[in-house]
């Protein structure tokens, strides 16, 4: 189960244990950034914030230098605090380059700089706006070595590539809730740094580790016993961390290890007393400093800034969008016009003339049809006049302040259809049912395949419940429910499944998104993830047909395998059969809707193969609807 994050060459020096790193280059999306590092105009700044290992002190950024066309010469500065740290050219012909960091300062192991760029175009030539820098992909070179954890408090480094959670190979309900819980937590803990997680079996019945843990890696043990706390056990220098205690306590344990008060935890254990796990509660009015913008700004001759609208973030699926920019741009003279532009997805949804005095206060809507998981509201001044000859007209300054207000209203069912309506639309709290009497062990690790993916698309953590498939089916809350050897449960039907007698053909998306067909017929084996509405509450089901297990479980690695791939699904189900990787099944079914009626205003996806009267389509099992263009 490996990331597709992008990697450079490790270059370890000698240390004093072969697990311990000395001097490794870490590429950013490790650290938790994108690879390039991108700088518009003639000067251009990045805020890097790099983490750093313990025992470990950066001393490069290194990069793949492009630069933009008709540039005479290039260089960059690196600072912090208002202290330069360095000052280089760039080559005129791009390539490799290393950037000192010396001197470079590191607190609560964590380093912030600064790096600006300073372009001088070739004479009689202009820069173009839209095509930047790029310091491409941009890694890390540490010096020094990875320091051992002696204390539950600094058990978590402060950068994970790998978790191993070791269980039973019969885990219980509390271990099972206590594992989830833990994988799911230490996620969003990481954040955009997405560490590997995996789940395996103990090597024996006692609750000790099995081999030492990696470099940047970590296992930790989930056991019921007598005894509740958190403790270091195994081999130095990377002990493993052993999570015990009784069923009542385990995952009170298991929420020290994430919590502020895990930073005092200044010993080889400790216990844990009442912690509670409070899932934030939406509100119907909130700011955008709420939603984690503090504000916005932008600085150029057409500035445009973006108001990130995560549904994520305001805890639930909404509906009704309103957004109260406030804010403020440079004002015009009278012989420049302009006018600010808001805009979703490149669709225009407000404009209005600039203002002499250059304050923004306008309520803007955002229609229901646009509205995703992640939805940028763009706000841009748009100017026109004599700006000069490469746009030497002084550049305009555009903010938003963060007292930005956004209004919104609750939907049920959620008006963004499928996998993009999740997991805000499970918010504040799930339940992952598993079937503890088959296969427990084989469930739990899907159950935290698909839990720590749906934690990755979202910005805050979400309470969550593990129980028997059979109670979150008949539950009211919103469930993830695993029923791996085929759906067994009527009650709750699914918008794909197998045709009963007669093979058909179903319209999808291959992984590259582009449009394909896939033919299923009664004898073919298949897996799938699928989005349910079913009396008003959101479920995601991972299933098979005919015991294909494991199509089921190829296609949940083949997800976990690339992090971009959960936040980029889309359409109501995934579906894997064998020889092809999985593909996507688009649209959605309006909430409520018998999936295997039909009617003249709600076509299929689905043609029926061989197939040349309309008579003969009566009895077959419709896979998917495609909702009517009118919607």
């Amino acid at each position: 189960m490996a990331l597709g994050l992008l990697a450079l060459p490790l270059a370890p020096t000698a240390s004093a244990d072969p697990l311990l790193f000395g001097s490794p280059t870490l590429p950013l999306p490790e650290l938790g950034s994108e690879p390039d590092l991108l700088f518009y105009g003639q000067n251009g700044t990045v805020m890097l914030n790099i983490p750093v290992p313990q025992g470990m002190t950066p001393e490069s950024l290194n990069v793949t230098v492009q630069l933009p066309v008709n540039v005479r010469s290039a260089s960059v500065t690196v600072s912090q605090d208002n202290r330069l740290l360095t000052s280089v050219e760039l080559p005129p012909e791009g390539g490799p380059l290393a950037i000192p960091l010396n001197g470079v300062e590191v607190q609560d192991n964590s380093a912030s700089v600064l790096v600006r760029s300073y372009l001088l175009p070739v004479e009689g030539y202009c820069l173009d706006p839209s095509n930047p820098l790029r310091l491409a992909n941009s890694a890390i070179t540490f010096v020094g070595a990875e320091a051992s954890p002696t204390t539950v408090a600094d058990f978590l480094p402060p950068v994970l590539r790998r978790l191993v959670i070791q269980v039973g190979e019969s885990p219980s309900r509390a271990e099972a809730d206590a594992v989830v819980r833990l994988a799911t937590a230490v996620t969003a803990h990481y954040g955009a740094q997405h560490p590997q997680v995996v789940v395996e079996s103990l090597a024996g019945p006692a609750p000790v580790p099995g081999e030492g843990a990696a470099p940047l890696e970590r296992h930790i043990v989930v056991s019921e016993g007598p005894d509740a706390g958190l403790s270091l056990v195994g081999p130095e220098p990377l002990p493993a961390l052993l999570i015990s205690g009784p069923p009542s306590e385990l995952t009170n344990q298991t929420r020290l290890l994430t919590s502020g008060v895990g930073r005092f935890a200044l010993s080889s254990k400790a216990v844990a007393g009442p912690l509670k796990s409070v899932p934030q509660l939406a509100r119907d009015e909130t700011t955008i400093r709420d939603l984690g913008q503090p504000g916005v700004n932008a600085i150029a001759l057409n500035p445009q800034v973006g108001v990130n609208l995560d549904q994520t973030r305001m805890g639930r699926s909404v509906k009704g969008v309103r957004v109260h920019l406030i804010g403020s741009y440079t004002p015009l003279p009278t012989t420049i016009g302009g006018q600010v532009v808001a805009s979703v997805g490149g669709e225009i949804v407000a404009r209005w003339p600039v203002a002499p005095s250059g304050t923004i206060d306008r309520w803007v809507e955002v229609p229901d049809r646009l509205l995703q998981r992640n939805t940028t509201l763009a706000v841009q001044v748009n100017i026109s006049g004599d700006t000069g000859r490469c746009g030497e007209f002084q550049p305009v300054t555009l903010t938003i302040d963060g007292s930005t207000v956004v209004t919104s209203k609750a939907a049920h069912p959620p008006v963004v259809k499928g996998f993009q309506s999740l997991p805000q639309a499970m918010m504040p709290r799930l339940q992952v049912g598993l079937d503890m009497d088959r296969d427990p062990l084989a469930d739990l690790i899907r159950a935290v395949k698909i839990l720590t993916g749906l934690q990755r698309v979202s910005a805050l953590p979400f309470g969550i419940e593990v129980t028997p498939i059979e109670e979150a089916v008949s539950s009211p809350h919103p469930a993830v429910l695993i029923d791996a050897e085929g759906w067994s449960h009527p009650q709750i039907q699914l918008a794909i499944k197998a045709p009963d007698t007669v093979p058909m053909t179903l319209d999808v998306l291959d992984d590259e998104g582009e449009p394909t067909t896939l033919t299923l017929d009664p004898k073919v084996r298949f897996g799938s993830l699928q989005t349910v509405v079913h009396d008003g509450r959101s479920i995601l089901v991972a299933t098979s047909n005919g015991g294909a297990v494991d199509e089921l479980d190829n296609l949940l690695t083949w997800l976990d395998a690339d992090a971009r791939r959960w936040s980029a699904l889309n359409g109501v189900g995934l579906v894997s059969v064998p020889g092809r990787a999985p593909v996507t099944v688009p649209g959605g079914l309006e909430p409520d809707t018998d999936a295997t009626a039909t009617s003249s205003s709600r076509l299929p996806w689905l043609a029926a193969g061989g197939l040349a009267a309309g008579a003969a389509v009566v009895g077959l099992v419709w896979l998917v609807r495609r909702r009517p263009s009118s919607e």
